[in-house]
């Protein structure tokens, strides 16, 4: 079998393909024949870190997958052999709160991600691929559709409130959709008149060019007759947090997911303070989040939305592409089905 690793060669964070041995199940543990993974933003920053960190040992990138169980290790009940799976992004964080020892993420320093024939998991941690959705479909939940979700739900959305969501990447493709099967009023904001109009395509009822409209949160507020927005998908980062604050609505939640536009930046408290906001971090979530997502895309018969597919062959070239920022929703990775 063949495995995709990141490795550090002269400083740079290069890709390369391996031939490795094919892992066997132990108790418990299922082998996942892979059919489709996707890419994140988290795994540009883990390609430029292998050389920026100097990270000594190669990764096998990518954290979200979709795939074929092919082998059921002994006492293993939950599923049979070909039984399609998703995988997810914190095989460790089964429920509740998290917590440092269930943190580690497939993808990174450590822990081995998707980007390979066939992976061994436990089968506690692997959720049944809704049965509508294709592989590459079900490979866009892990990270994407879970954090959009953790967001709204954490937030606790309720239909008829107002949801700004920044960006047209995985996330927010993923946010739109969820809100607006929720009942809510979305505001899109982004620097691409063509992706907006994708954006009302899939039901937005208002967007911002924020190229054309610098002072967007103003924009904002007159759409929401100067009560604000009551969730916002806050994905700038540094770049965006300061108009978010000045955008939400007293008592609002903004929830920080990105950095697009950088980590580190100030943050006028007392902008916080008087809007009375509540600001939460969300990556991702736990087994038992991604079920409700899971049967809350099947009640609604949401399609993830995928940008571009590339075969398992091109991974360098979906990772050249995913860095142009060009995309609408999520850029996948597939195998040959046969």
């Amino acid at each position: 079998m063949y495995t995709w690793q990141l490795i550090d060669v002269q400083g740079t964070g290069q890709l390369q393909r391996i031939e490795q041995e094919q892992p066997q199940p132990g108790p418990g543990e299922v082998l996942v024949k892979m059919r489709a993974a996707s890419l994140n933003h988290r795994d540009l920053y883990i390609l430029e870190e292998m050389g920026t960190l100097k990270i000594a040992e190669p990764v096998i990138p990518l954290s979200d997958g979709a795939g074929e169980v092919a082998v059921c290790g002994e006492g293993s009940r939950r599923f049979q052999v070909g039984d399609r799976v998703v995988l997810p992004c914190f095989p460790h964080w089964l429920e509740g709160r998290p917590r440092q020892e269930v943190l580690p993420a497939r993808g990174e320093p450590g822990t081995p991600g998707v980007l390979t024939d066939y992976l061994v998991a436990r089968e506690e941690e692997l959720l049944a691929l809704p049965a509508y959705l294709t592989y590459a479909e079900g490979a866009t939940l892990p990270v994407a559709g879970l954090t959009a979700w953790n967001a709204l739900v954490s937030g606790r959305l309720q239909a008829g409130e107002t949801v700004l969501i920044q960006g047209t990447g995985g996330v927010s493709v993923f946010g739109i959709q969820l809100a607006k099967a929720s009942g809510a009023r979305v505001i899109v904001t982004s620097r691409h008149d063509e992706k907006l109009a994708r954006a009302r395509e899939l039901d937005a009822d208002e967007t911002i060019n924020t190229t054309k409209t610098q002072h967007w949160d103003e924009e904002v507020q007159k759409l929401t007759a100067g009560r604000g927005a009551d969730h916002i998908l806050e994905v700038g980062g540094a770049e965006t947090i300061a108009r978010s604050l000045r955008s939400v609505s007293l008592g609002g939640y903004i929830c920080l997911i990105g950095g697009l536009g950088g980590f580190s930046g100030p943050v006028e408290f007392s902008e916080l303070r008087d809007r009375l906001a509540i600001v939460q971090t969300i990556y991702a979530g736990s087994r038992a989040v991604f079920a409700q997502l899971n049967d809350f895309i099947a009640q609604h018969k949401i399609h993830p939305i995928i940008d571009r597919s590339f075969p398992v062959e091109q991974a360098k070239e979906a990772f050249a592409y995913l860095a142009e920022g060009k995309h609408f929703g999520k850029v996948v990775i597939t195998w040959p089905q046969a």
